[in-house]
């Protein structure tokens, strides 16, 4: 590595650590109905919206009813993808004319962008047109993001409230979230993008003589304004299918740092949103700093990884997999990023990433992408462990467990164990089934510890509502459309659900004060039995299927 690479790292974080704040009190101003910056311009435009849905924005509901609106809204977002892809031959703006997309990957697809997932078994320039791409994809972008946040926003209400029996108003959070946060960053983004080479136009695919003589098809198509709000909403699905390796996508390094800051940043200030809602700004930079030390830890490890000699070839710094114009540590620093978060854009192929830097990826995910993780996703996924060492330290010290003020009961403990839980099922059970049936292994382009990696990466990445993929695996058949597409699902709701139960609890009771036996979660030593809690669950859930993959594969190579 050289200098210039230690500063590049260093100037990420500090833009990371310097806007969080920033960001994070102006969407404070948003959610807690104060007069903001971008008011006066969408403020109308919000009022219509409620009139014309018939949205009583000052109307809140208790947690049953907030689900069931979230439930609702989000179902009928897949049924009309699904749909969409299901008709797309008889559609307009279909000028490669594709044809009709088929129904295990129309389902999969359409689950798949309405749970944040955007886990892509297809290649997007040769299977779906701009209008499906645009109405359907970039849509899901905006309102499977906006609804993470609003999740968030229940569960923060559930902390803060004293006596209450409401959580608030999902249509209000999730038409503020949209209008407020997510449209207005993406429209400022997409413009810097085209600005830099994005493409964004409607043109017929084009025709163009190579250098060598041959002929090649170039896919156009409106790709700035789904790769800003795929980036910034952590989506990660690719208009194009080498995602945001390809130059349409992802032409030049500055567009590569700026798409690499956008993955983090709402997660990132999400966090101080948070501390000034519950009242408490040290709560959000204790968390944030929580994800701080597992981001840079992860990726200390995969560039240690990737810069290492390779035995087995005797070289070290291989960009097998990696684009030239970016290198390997933008390579590296990306995979790191995107799996950090639920965002699951590559500008690398992660099937090539040495065996360390490839389970570091596999690892952010396993954790429960809650190192800054998804939009609002991430915060209320990391909760879950506030909850487990909350309720851990008060099981040490003696006393009841408490956080801000809120006693910490077994309904809370149940909830969180679930909300763990299930993702781990989903994970182990589909990547054993495909593991050791016809269906799943005649998928694979390799065998022993790797073939195993990819199919663990891909249940993992479902699971974990990133949508990155090994790519070794050919996903796209019935068998992994449909396991894929359950594993979306459990990961996506089996963990909102619980969240909001729990929210629901919290609201209802009182705030203890402060006392000297209080144990503060405010400080490094919470701060470091939460990291501990996140890696030891982690580990003893995960780590028998790590060494069966990328551990062994690992231990091969350097034999």
């Amino acid at each position: 590595m050289t200098t210039s690479d230690f500063l590049q790292i260093a100037l990420y974080l500090a833009l990371l650590i310097g806007l969080a704040p920033v960001l994070g009190s102006y969407m404070y101003k948003v959610f807690s109905g104060q007069n903001h910056l971008m008011l006066p311009v969408f403020g109308k435009l919000e009022k219509l919206i409620y009139k014309l849905s018939g949205i009583r924005p000052d109307e809140e509901a208790n947690w049953k009813t907030y689900t069931v609106g979230l439930l609702l809204f989000n179902f009928v977002g897949l049924i009309f993808l699904f749909v969409l892809q299901l008709v797309q031959a008889q559609l307009p703006l279909n000028p490669a004319q594709l044809p009709n997309v088929s129904w295990h990957s129309a389902l999969n697809t359409a689950i798949s962008f309405m749970t944040n997932t955007n886990w892509q078994g297809y290649a997007g320039e040769t299977t779906l047109s701009y209008l499906v791409q645009m109405l359907g994809l970039t849509v899901q972008n905006f309102v499977s993001a906006a609804t993470g946040i609003a999740v968030l926003l229940a569960l923060v209400r559930g902390l803060s409230r004293k006596s209450a029996t409401t959580l608030g108003n999902f249509w209000t959070d999730l038409t503020r979230s949209t209008l407020y946060v997510l449209l207005p960053l993406s429209i400022l983004f997409a413009v810097v993008l085209v600005g830099e080479g994005v493409i964004q136009n409607f043109h017929s695919y084009q025709t163009v003589h190579t250098l060598q003589g041959a002929e090649q098809v170039v896919p156009m198509g409106p790709a700035a304004s789904q790769i800003a709000i795929k980036q910034l909403g952590t989506n990660g699905g690719g208009f194009f299918n080498a995602n945001s390796s390809h130059p349409f996508e992802n032409p030049t390094p500055f567009t590569n740092f700026l798409e690499m800051l956008a993955i983090l940043l709402i997660p990132a200030a999400l966090t101080y949103t948070y501390g000034k809602m519950v009242g408490s700004v040290r709560q959000g930079w204790t968390i944030l700093m929580v994800m701080l030390v597992l981001l840079v830890s992860g990726l200390a490890i995969s560039l240690y990884g990737e810069y290492s000699a390779n035995p087995v070839l005797g070289q070290s710094h291989l960009m097998e997999g990696k684009e030239t114009r970016f290198g390997i540590t933008n390579s590296v620093m990306w995979s790191t990023a995107t799996t950090a978060a639920s965002n699951g854009s590559v500008n690398a192929m992660h099937d090539s990433l040495s065996p360390l830097a490839g389970m570091v990826a596999m690892i952010n995910m396993l954790l429960g992408e809650v190192i800054f993780g998804g939009v609002g996703a991430g915060l209320y996924g990391m909760m879950v462990f506030v909850i487990l060492t909350v309720f851990i330290a008060g099981l040490m010290v003696g006393r009841t467990p408490e956080l801000l003020g809120k006693k910490i009961g077994a309904f809370e403990v149940q909830m969180a164990i679930i909300a763990n839980l299930s993702t781990s099922l989903v994970i182990l059970v589909f990547t054993a089934w495909a593991s050791v049936s016809s269906y799943g292994l005649s998928s694979l382009n390799n065998t022993g510890a790797h073939g195993f990696s990819e199919i663990l990466y891909a249940y993992t990445s479902a699971a974990g509502n990133n949508g990155s993929a090994f790519a070794g695996l050919n996903a796209n058949t019935v068998f992994y459309n449909l396991t894929l597409s359950i594993t979306l699902l459990v990961g996506r709701f089996g963990v909102i659900i619980p969240m909001l139960a729990i929210a629901g609890s919290l609201v209802q009771k009182n705030s203890t004060p402060e006392s000297a036996g209080t144990f503060r979660t405010d400080n490094w030593v919470f701060a470091g039995l939460l990291i501990a809690v996140i890696l030891i669950v982690g580990g003893l859930t995960y780590f028998p299927a790590l060494s069966l993959g990328p551990v062994v594969e690992h231990l091969l190579m350097i034999k």
